[in-house]
């Protein structure tokens, strides 16, 4: 048996040395199991729970509900959806007395002290079944406080997204709240009363819920958009959108109505009608068989603004359809107004749900026909968890930095296997995220935390942007153009360069005030760094990107090389004045692996050229000395009775043998034998047939002891930090291999 796999399983055993079918079994395996699922759409509404700028959902209920009286109870329910069993670390901040349920089972409880401290903060393990899960949270008005914030630890990595719970509430984001009560109702009180049904109505309950779903009785008779979005004195305008599906049998519709203001009506792309101000109206227009686009544009009068219309076909009536799905719309109609009634919008540029449009009084997105309710893209994939990673549900969509690797994996894999629909593959989760950036910034100011692009829009360290920047630069330079790529490079660009913490030398690091890694300096960061300002560099033609990545480098050596082994540390800690003296595998697989990306793209003549070569050579040589028998490198570089790891081991293989192929070492044999037997230990040893990556550590932190990587970081399966790793090795192996064959040749 291999390390982590029987041989019989590994793909090796199948394809031997066809490294090309190994690789092209890796990407088939990953784009398999995450397809590209789009965000979510679903209703919210602005006056419920907000979250605050860390993420917390802030149920500061005096503002809520200023008539409450002391002795009151309110209750904030929700759902949480998991694709399988997630562990991660919950935050509450009680404002007053407070009970947290978790599936129906009581999970914290304020002490007196809680309640009195304003600066209470209570870490809360949380468990998630497979399914749904429940959270119920009891709150008491007392003078102390009413109320408390709650949400995830680290909220932007581990994200604790909650959907409404009640049927009538079906689909819809975002907590429920009741008015306040006099007495204990839910959560085995003193009156042993059970839990609200989050399946049933809310009317069951016997409270009133918030925020409201339904108009109220003064509102029900207006005009649709008068009643969305109010009456404006000024001229002004709005867009409706929706859908319907044409017979086979027809090739004309006929629509009908009534319009307040005047208004013009488009199937897809052509104009059916122009109603000049008010009245009823009937026009025929001709159209194709299948799902037409329908969009309105109307404008507000003194008779009230809005519309109504009928569609029929041979005489038989067609129902409008959403034009996109929409999770807790209560029509099938969306709705984008106020705007100045001088803008003339064309059809497709109303047809998006990319970015917020300019409006009377700000910006504006689509809304629906209910109270102050608005459609707003989740991102709902894949969950991260205390161990990073979780399987079983597509992680399309996410920016994150392991998911960086993967692409730029795809990305070269699509390249080297000639496989275009790879690339588009890769292409595509890229630019959902991308095409969403201007959108998800203005979601984070109107809401207070996005709900998509959480660590693009909350820029604060290297993890959060270098690595997925990095992969879209290499699609930018590769001819994939989107204006979005440059707008984001430049943001993050001016961050590392302008805006990061760094040290009196210069050297980047980590300041986290108030958090377990406070000043520190993590190799991982010429990693989150180097690759990134590289590219940057060559997008833009200005070297002061590639000289910062270089001068990195070299000032991370001063703190973390150890000299003696020549590997590095994985962090320097700064509150205790020196190294950890860990030389953690994928720690220095990282340094290495984007030390080769500099050093490709470096001039010739660049000043710190020669001193960045023996860096990568003396690494080389320290690393390579550590190979087990097997192939691999241990979990911990220097201790044999660490396990062997597969992140590592692909980044070394693919560092030595860019080296040979580059002519970077000084001598070739030793370093074609390490990375060839590395390779063909991770083909015999760590990937499956199936494509399944093995022996993967999972997210780090760090210590100042070995213990905590050994024992403590242990392997996931299919863990995001080694499968791009995994496909950038092999191509690196085919084209070594490549190499050889042509000198061979010769």
């Amino acid at each position: 048996m291999g390390e982590y796999i029987e041989d019989r399983e590994s793909s090796y055993y199948w394809f031997g040395d066809e490294d090309e079918r190994i690789l092209e079994v890796i990407a088939a395996r990953y784009i398999g199991a995450n397809p590209p699922i789009p965000f979510a759409l679903r209703t919210f509404s602005k006056t419920g729970i907000l979250q605050t700028a860390e993420g917390l959902y802030d149920m500061d209920f005096p503002a809520k509900l200023p008539h409450a009286e002391d002795g009151d109870y309110v209750y904030a329910y929700g759902l949480v959806w998991s694709d399988g069993e997630r562990a991660i670390d919950g935050v509450l901040e009680p404002l007053g007395p407070v009970r947290l349920f978790v599936n129906e089972k009581l999970e914290y409880r304020s002490t007196v002290v809680d309640e009195l401290d304003p600066k209470a903060r209570i870490k809360v393990p949380l468990v998630f079944t497979s399914g749904w899960n429940t959270l119920l949270i009891e709150a008491r008005k007392t003078p102390s406080g009413f109320g408390c914030r709650f949400g995830a630890d680290e909220a932007k990595v581990r994200i604790l997204q909650v959907l409404a719970p009640f049927a009538d509430r079906q689909g819809s984001a975002g907590w429920v709240y009741s008015e306040p009560v006099k007495t204990a109702c839910f959560g085995g009180s003193d009156q042993g009363q059970a839990y609200p049904d989050w399946q049933g109505s809310e009317a069951a309950t016997g409270l009133k819920w918030f925020p409201a779903v339904k108009w109220p009785e003064q509102s029900q008779g207006l005009p649709n958009l008068e009643r969305i979005c109010g009456n404006p004195a000024q001229p002004a305008a709005a867009y409706a959108w929706s859908s319907v599906r044409i017979p086979a049998s027809a090739d004309r519709i006929e629509l009908s109505g009534t319009v307040r203001g005047t208004t013009h009506i488009w199937v897809d792309d052509s104009l059916a009608t122009t109603v000049t101000g008010g009245g009823p109206f009937h026009v025929q227009t001709e159209v194709q068989p299948g799902v037409r686009q329908i969009v309105v544009r109307t404008e507000n009068a003194k008779e009230g603004w809005g519309f109504e219309l009928a569609a029929e076909a041979g005489g038989k009536p067609l129902a409008f359809t959403e034009p996109v799905k929409v999770h807790g719309n209560p029509g099938t109609w969306l709705y984008l107004g106020p705007l100045p009634a001088e803008r003339m919008l064309k059809p497709q540029e109303v047809r998006t749900l990319k970015k917020p449009l300019d409006g009377l009084g700000g910006c504006i997105y689509w809304a629906v026909d209910a109270p102050e309710t608005r459609v707003r893209p989740f991102y709902e994939n894949a969950m991260l968890s205390n161990k990073w990673t979780t399987e079983g549900a597509t992680n399309f969509g996410r920016w994150d930095y392991p998911l960086g690797v993967t692409m730029y994996g795809l990305l070269r894999t699509a390249k080297e296997l000639n496989r275009p629909d790879i690339r588009q593959y890769a292409l595509s989760h890229i630019s959902s995220c991308t095409e969403m950036y201007e959108y998800s910034l203005w979601d984070r100011e109107e809401y207070g935390f996005p709900g998509i692009n959480h660590q693009l829009v909350l820029l604060r360290m290297l993890d959060n942007c270098g690595s997925f920047g990095s992969a879209m630069l290499e699609a930018y330079l590769d001819g994939a153009e989107q204006a979005e790529f440059r707008k984001i490079a430049d943001t993050i660009a001016d961050f590392m360069l302008h805006r990061l913490e760094r040290r009196e030398d210069g050297a980047f690091y980590r300041r986290c005030e108030g958090e377990y890694s406070a000043d520190t300096m993590w190799a991982d960061d010429l990693y989150m760094s180097a690759p990134f300002l590289t590219r940057y560099s060559m997008v833009t033609g200005e070297a002061d990107a590639i000289n910062e990545a270089a001068k990195q480098f070299l000032r991370f050596k001063r703190y973390l090389y150890m000299s003696d082994q020549q590997v590095m540390s994985h962090v320097y800690d700064f509150k205790y004045g020196q190294p950890t003296l860990i030389p953690w595998g994928r720690g220095n697989g990282w340094v290495l692996f984007s030390l080769s990306e500099l050093l490709e793209r470096l001039p010739e003549t660049h000043e710190d050229r020669e001193e960045l070569l023996t860096m990568f050579r003396e690494l080389s040589q320290g690393i390579a000395a550590l190979q087990s028998d097997s192939g691999l490198w241990h979990q911990v570089l220097n201790r044999p009775d660490a396990y062997l790891e597969a992140s590592c081991t692909a980044m070394f293989v693919y560092a030595f043998s860019r080296g040979v192929r580059f002519g970077w070492l000084d001598r070739e044999g030793p370093y074609i034998e390490a990375a060839l037997k590395g390779w063909r230990g991770l083909a015999a040893q760590v990937i499956d047939r199936q494509g399944n990556v093995h022996g993967v550590c999972s997210g780090s932190r760090y210590s100042f002891s070995p213990d905590y990587y050994m024992e403590d970081l242990r392997t996931v399966r299919n863990d995001n930090h080694g499968i791009g790793i995994m496909m950038l090795a092999a191509v690196e192996v085919l084209r070594l291999k490549a190499l050889r064959s042509s000198k061979e040749g010769r």
